[in-house]
């Protein structure tokens, strides 16, 4: 496994976070996604939406460069994504445990998550990393128009 480094989000890490995230989004969620949402996750709105993140959402650095982020909001762990470079590497795991650290350092006794039923490499690295699925339920993607139900399965994991 590489060495990895964890810090806070900053301003010049946007433009790598919202790269890795808009083709790692992608990867997992074309055809598992309803095409509302698809139709609104353009390049822009990956870059919109890191800048407005950048408070919650933690940087793993190999070598000096970002290797992937986590984004943490209250008890929920809203994003896990590691450049295509370093999948497998180790990089995911290292972020899901700050994740689950920095929900348990909120107070908070139990973390969650959510994923499309069809994004099966996702599913199976929550699975091996001790979260269990605790059952389907409509993800509100947030939208300019409104939520977009997006049919996920809600995983959790006590971390407190």
């Amino acid at each position: 496994m590489p060495k990895v480094t964890l810090r806070p989000a900053a301003e010049p890490d946007a433009e790598a976070v919202a790269e890795i995230w808009q083709h790692g989004w992608a990867d997992g969620h074309l055809g598992n996604v309803p095409d509302a949402l698809v139709a609104i996750r353009t390049p822009e709105s990956f870059r919109s939406r890191t800048i407005n993140s950048l408070p919650h959402t933690t940087i793993a650095e190999v070598d000096g460069a970002v290797a992937g982020f986590v984004m943490v909001v209250d008890d929920e762990v809203e994003q896990v994504y590691v450049s295509a470079a370093h999948r497998g590497s180790g990089v995911a795991g290292v972020l899901l445990a700050e994740a689950e650290r920095l929900v348990a350092a909120e107070g908070y006794r139990e973390a969650w998550l959510a994923v499309a039923p069809g994004n099966s490499r996702a599913r199976r690295f929550y699975e091996r990393s001790g979260w269990s699925d605790g059952g389907v339920f409509d993800y509100p993607a947030s939208s300019a128009d409104g939520p977009i139900p997006v049919p996920c399965h809600r995983y959790i994991k006590p971390v407190g």
